[in-house]
């Protein structure tokens, strides 16, 4: 009997998915019906985005476990009806996109690209960068993205410290933790990336407090989540010349609001949270397997714990 597999997402990402997803099931020697409207209490498995019709998992009595879409799940974690297993994206080209739009703008940054940008009228103004053995940089959050953006630093030559809530031991990375890892995080931080998942302990990590430790004029990239700063308290310390530019991909609202003062800011980068997608050929694999574990009776990958919020 063939396993019912709901895809609850979006009509967009039905059409990006259904090709590839079916695809991968094969492959996978998985015999299922892949649909958007299945009978709930028909559902073995649902393939999910949080921005989905379904809020209520009540219905779905038969099924063993909901696979997000996403790499976050802040939107689904906290949800008081999901009482089976949720498992978060973790997708090679994810990775490896945010991998490349992490050294692209940490590049971008060290070199001071954009003074170069601004001098294209004859202005011969020489300046020369340090090297990256000279430029420390340290990344918050060392997940599975935080860990890889790490690592590419590192293998560049950058001294690369990372913080996590939970101590952690990356090759190649000065691993910190705590209240008083993250002081001394912030503190050496020429080049701040965000990587943190948003959770009621992360929001507001960046505030006016901790953003006074990090050294005059650093720099800070953030394709994490847009609640980990302060809106605020950032564009004050750009103001006072205590952060010298931010590079966003992410924010409290989305898209961001046409007057909100990041889109006009001299020193501020907005890119529409582009840094990194899920792609729909590889994601399908990762779906395909968490599946074909759940049938086998093997731990399902990427499990969420839900009292931690990722």
């Amino acid at each position: 009997m063939p396993l019912n597999v709901l895809f609850a997402a979006t009509e967009a990402r039905w059409n990006d998915y259904r090709a590839p997803l079916t695809d991968a099931l094969a492959k996978a020697g998985i015999d299922a019906t892949l649909a958007t409207d299945l009978p709930p209490e028909t559902v073995d498995y649902i393939v999910y985005a949080p921005n989905s019709d379904v809020q209520d998992f009540t219905p779905f009595t038969r099924a063993k476990a909901v696979l997000n879409l996403w790499a976050g799940v802040e939107g689904i974690a906290d949800n008081p009806t999901l009482k089976i297993p949720l498992a978060r994206m973790v997708d090679p080209a994810l990775t490896q996109g945010m991998v490349e739009w992490v050294t692209g703008h940490v590049l971008r940054h060290h070199l001071d690209i954009d003074y170069f940008l601004a001098r294209q009228s004859g202005s011969w103004e020489p300046k020369v960068p340090p090297l990256a053995s000279d430029r420390p940089v340290t990344v918050l959050g060392l997940g599975e993205l935080g860990a890889a953006c790490a690592q590419a630093l590192a293998r560049l030559g950058f001294p690369v410290t990372g913080w996590s809530r939970s101590q952690k031991s990356i090759p190649g990375i000065t691993c910190l933790s705590g209240q008083d890892g993250l002081k001394s995080a912030l503190q050496s931080a020429e080049i701040l990336v965000l990587l943190l998942p948003r959770t009621p302990a992360t929001e507001n990590t960046l505030n006016a407090e901790t953003l006074a430790l990090m050294p005059k004029g650093a720099v800070i990239v953030n394709p994490g989540r847009g609640p980990l700063i302060e809106d605020d308290a950032l564009l004050a310390a750009l103001d006072s010349g205590q952060i010298g530019h931010a590079t966003l991909d992410v924010f409290r609202v989305e898209p961001l609001p046409q007057d909100h003062p990041f889109w006009a800011h001299p020193k501020v980068t907005v890119t529409p949270h582009i840094a990194s997608e899920t792609r729909p050929a590889s994601a399908s694999k990762v779906i395909a397997e968490n599946i074909r574990r759940g049938e086998a009776g093997e731990p399902l990958l990427y499990l969420v714990d839900r009292g931690l919020g990722y």
